[in-house]
């Protein structure tokens, strides 16, 4: 791997605090603090994605490599660090945060002048650990390393994963905060992106009222990930602001249309350049519910649910607006363009719907069959993902009860196939109104909805048996997650197995998840 093409120009271009201090602190006035990597003995690597390696600029892995995706004995063009952030934390604010658990290596640029930075999950504690260790163990980080890959293929903006190591360590975790600590196998993951910053950057320095960083860092980031951006003065920003609204419509969006729902949205989880980042308690939809959250800590509130992504992201830019307004002098602008973000999501919401459904285009008739659906999902618990598949097959002739009793997670009876079949009658004279063929709309719905989504229940089961030492389901959910829209293997694309519907570590996570 060309490790040694690594930079940090972020440390080169900002404060920060250079002591490699690891204590938990407060590091006032600064961007970053330097730290080093804790060092492992008896690392041994788990998955190592060759194809995002040479992507990016690394290159091809070597076994003396492995030392670096641990963060072991660097190089000296390696100068490891970590970023200091604030947010808002289920709606309060939180004052300093900063990467706990994440060690930036820096930043690579590969043939095509692409950048990309590099950062270890789980290699240490940092000042912003917060009296933790710094350390992650293996289910969170097979999650991370499974998922963030599985949302790429998807086509859903989102960080990358490059490697998964065992660090050879036992991590103490209480995995539900209920006073029964467990020694866990500790693991290291590598994630990638062209950019970590937050939302939650932006907000450290306003609250700190250091507006010369904050320009500073302002400047630094449409210059290197806004080229659309052209303008000058106070209408740079105000397009900055509009273009990171228009990107994090596209990326909730997304989530909706996968049925992705990430747990924990605060702020300092938000990407300034629009990626789903953080993956933490998040989950795949199994049976439709606009109130379902994964997240333990999210509850009884809440405020995360499926259904209220939307929501939470415009509310997290009014976050982002507040600490950007020092530099935007402008208020009547930022309420306008928070507004018209509320309109341009939801529009955006619907016409992403009408291509799952295979419809021409949206019209104003389709919200009330949107609503209709959204209550036949939730009252029949069908499967989000099954059920669109299912959809696909569905003609005049079709007996409604086999085609969709293995789709809800609850009994098909006559009165619930009788709604089923009222729905459907409604959803084909949609169609029939179509102006495009029956093929176009079959192509819009299958390149929409995938055939494949990485469930929790296969995530569990694939941790306990990496646990045991074996990669086979590894191996094949990666094929999997590599081909979403193809049903490679069809013991993938069944609704949970009740077995799980209360599995602690499956059904129900923590933010430690």
């Amino acid at each position: 791997m060309n490790i040694e093409q690594i930079r940090q120009p972020f440390t080169d271009l900002f404060p920060g605090d250079l002591s490699n201090n690891p204590m938990q602190r407060n590091t006032p006035k600064v961007l970053f603090a330097t730290v080093q990597p804790a060092g492992f003995e008896g690392s041994g690597l788990i998955a190592f994605n060759n194809a995002l390696s040479e992507e990016i600029g690394l290159g091809t892995y070597e076994e003396k490599d492995l030392d670096f995706l641990v963060g072991n004995n660097l190089p000296e063009n390696v100068k490891t660090y970590a970023t200091a952030y604030a947010g808002h934390q289920f709606g309060n604010w939180a004052g300093q945060l900063g990467d706990g658990r994440a060690i930036l290596a820096g930043e690579i640029v590969n043939k095509e002048g692409k950048k990309t930075e590099i950062q270890w999950k789980g290699a240490g504690a940092t000042p912003y650990s917060r009296h933790a260790d710094g350390r992650a163990v293996l289910r969170s980080s097979v999650r991370e390393y499974l998922m963030s890959e599985a949302m790429y293929h998807l086509g859903v903006p989102t960080t990358r994963a490059l490697s998964l190591a065992f660090t050879g360590e036992g991590v103490v975790r209480d995995i539900m905060y209920n006073g029964n600590p467990q020694l866990e196998k500790g693991a290291v993951v590598i994630r990638t992106a062209d950019s970590f910053l937050r939302f939650g950057h932006f907000e450290l320095m306003s609250a700190q009222q250091e507006y010369k960083t904050l320009q500073d860092l302002l400047d630094f980031t449409i210059q290197n990930y806004y080229p659309e951006i052209t303008t000058d003065g106070i209408q740079k920003y105000k397009d900055f602001f509009e273009n990171v609204c228009k990107r994090t419509v596209h990326v909730i969006t997304e989530w909706f249309r996968v049925g992705f729902v990430h747990g924990v949205m605060n702020t300092d989880n938000m990407s300034i350049l629009g990626l789903t980042i953080d993956y933490g308690p998040y989950s795949m939809m199994d049976e439709y519910d606009l109130n379902f959250t994964p997240n333990t800590t999210d509850l009884p509130g809440r405020r995360y649910a499926f259904g209220n992504q939307g929501q939470i992201s415009q509310w997290n830019l009014w976050q982002l607006a507040n600490a950007l307004h020092y530099l935007i002098k402008d208020e009547k602008f930022l309420e306008n363009t928070l507004n018209q973000y509320g309109s341009d999501f939801w529009e955006a919401h619907d016409k992403m719907f009408c291509k799952k459904f295979g419809f021409d285009e949206l019209r104003t008739s389709d919200e009330e069959f949107f609503t209709n659906w959204q209550g036949l999902m939730q009252e029949l618990q069908l499967d989000y993902t099954l059920f669109f598949n299912q959809l696909e097959k569905l003609n005049a002739e079709s007996d409604i009860k086999s085609l969709f009793e293995n789709v809800s997670y609850v009994v098909l009876t006559d009165q619930r196939v009788k709604k089923l079949e009222n729905f459907t009658q409604e959803y084909l004279k949609r169609l029939s109104s179509n102006t495009i063929s029956r093929e176009e709309s079959l192509s819009l719905m299958k390149h929409t909805n995938p055939k494949f989504t990485l469930r929790n229940y296969l995530l569990y089961e694939c941790i306990e048996e990496i646990n045991n030492g074996h990669t086979e389901i590894l191996e094949k959910l990666t094929q999997a997650l590599e081909n979403p829209y193809e049903e490679l293997y069809p013991e993938f694309s069944v609704k949970r197995p009740s077995v799980y519907d209360d599995t602690t570590g499956c059904s129900t996570l923590s933010c430690s998840s």
